[in-house]
């Protein structure tokens, strides 16, 4: 546990660094373009890239030393932050700049988090692969929960520039700890022996893998659809809150729900993984479904917080549930190309969303709510009219869908009772603990 407290603690602080960014150009370009469309296409460069290059790149980190491969893309990721701190210095920073960065931005994460999450495998015991993933999620929650209110005040005392360049340095610290472990590379099984040979071939040996077995199949997939819909909340979100309150307002309610994460971060990482991971998959994105559909129901500040508050409390159990699974019924030698897969299909519902949910907002749902829009007289009498009205009704909707997803993936059996019907692929102690250490 000590050398994956220490990869942790490096990726911890560049999180922040990165979700300081995100907020910050984020909020940069939806000002300077009051556009839902070029501020959902943020989004969409940040996903689409990794989704196209993820079968590849997860053959690629199961072939490699993944330490290494953690190490390369932090520093890619460092530099492709440095160019963006020149361009902002030289005042020729545009949004298409952007959508390049994220997109560069996109592949390296492509390869590190397949990586990163085939490492705690190797690291932590199956008793406390739980409280492991919690962990990762805690990090990312501390991050949702300050990055906001801290980029709010930064870009007002140094700017957007030295919000990046502050980024800049945490890739450097994140990239330090990594030069200090050593990580061993598992060794394969016959299973995996006879799949070796042409890249493209073992990339294939993912999908076939998880073919064979329906269970992990359907977590997937029930992944995906709940990503897809996740997401277009996620990028309507802002719009949502800036349609009646102020950027101020939306650093706060956004740090308020990252307080949320926080909370079910800290769940997993004290209490364990619950005793059953998909049930309690299912039973929060139910929980999740109804939150997005309060917070599209009146433009108030109190009921959107605590809707969102609820929302991020159950994603970070959501994930760390799905990640165990992953980790105990997958082999340790092939997991990069599953994790690989599971982002690539999980992640290919984010990108559509992304692509769907601006124009639907703009052309569609908030024409529709206008003062004088079609269904002003009707849906309009009660949740209202005006700016982001629209965007509400897509939440409740989004909301609705969210809920009647999780109902569908408890009556499938083979999803219900993987956990059961699937042995655990590692022992009680993690694999490798002896041969990692500290440089």
């Amino acid at each position: 546990m000590k050398i994956f407290t220490l990869v942790w603690l490096g990726q911890f602080v560049s999180i922040i660094g990165s979700t300081l960014t995100s907020f910050a150009l984020g909020v940069w370009v939806y000002q300077g373009t009051e556009s839902v469309t070029q501020f959902a296409l943020i989004s969409l460069f940040t996903t689409l890239p990794a989704i196209v290059i993820s079968p590849l790149s997860g053959a690629l980190v199961d072939c490699w030393n993944r330490r290494w491969v953690m190490i390369l893309s932090d520093f890619g990721e460092s530099f492709n932050t440095l160019v963006i701190v020149l361009l902002l210095f030289t005042a020729r920073l545009e949004v298409w700049h952007i959508y390049l960065a994220t997109a560069i931005s996109s592949i390296y994460s492509a390869f590190q988090l397949p990586a990163y999450n085939a490492i705690t495998t190797t690291l932590v015991p199956k008793k406390h692969l739980g409280r492991a993933n919690g962990m990762s999620q805690v990090g990312i929650s501390i991050a949702r929960l300050f990055s906001p209110l801290l980029a709010g005040f930064l870009v007002g005392t140094i700017q957007i520039q030295g919000v990046i360049l502050l980024d800049f340095a945490t890739f450097l610290f994140a990239l330090l700890t990594l030069l200090f472990v050593r990580i061993p590379k598992p060794e394969t099984t016959s299973e995996n022996d006879v799949e070796k040979g042409w890249l493209l071939h073992e990339a294939i040996y993912g999908w076939n893998y998880v073919m064979e077995r329906p269970g992990l199949l359907g977590l997937l997939i029930f992944f995906a659809t709940s990503n897809f819909l996740m997401g277009v909340v996620w990028v309507l979100a802002t719009p949502l809150v800036l349609s009646f309150a102020s950027v101020a307002t939306l650093g706060t309610v956004l740090s308020i729900g990252g307080s949320g994460m926080l909370v079910g971060s800290l769940m997993m990482s004290f209490l364990g993984e619950p005793q059953r991971n998909v049930n309690s998959m299912i039973g929060f994105t139910l929980l999740g479904g109804l939150c997005i559909l309060t917070a599209g129901l009146r433009p108030s500040i109190p009921l959107f917080t605590i809707a969102i508050f609820f929302f991020f409390l159950g994603r970070p159990i959501i994930i760390s549930s799905n990640q165990v699974v992953l980790q105990r019924k997958v082999l340790p030698e092939v997991q990069g190309r599953v994790f690989a897969l599971s982002g690539m299909i999980a992640g290919a519902a984010m990108p559509l969303a992304y692509l769907i949910a601006g124009p639907l907002a703009d052309q569609v749902f908030e024409p529709l709510l206008a003062t004088n829009g079609l269904l002003a007289g009707s849906i309009g009498q009660i949740i209202g009219v005006g700016p982001g009205r629209g965007i509400g009704l897509l939440f409740i909707i989004v909301g609705m869908l969210t809920a009647t997803t999780a109902v569908a993936a408890y009556q499938y059996p083979r999803l219900r009772l993987v956990e059961k019907e699937l042995p655990d692929v590692i022992g009680n102690e993690a694999s490798f603990s002896t041969e990692a250490k500290i440089i």
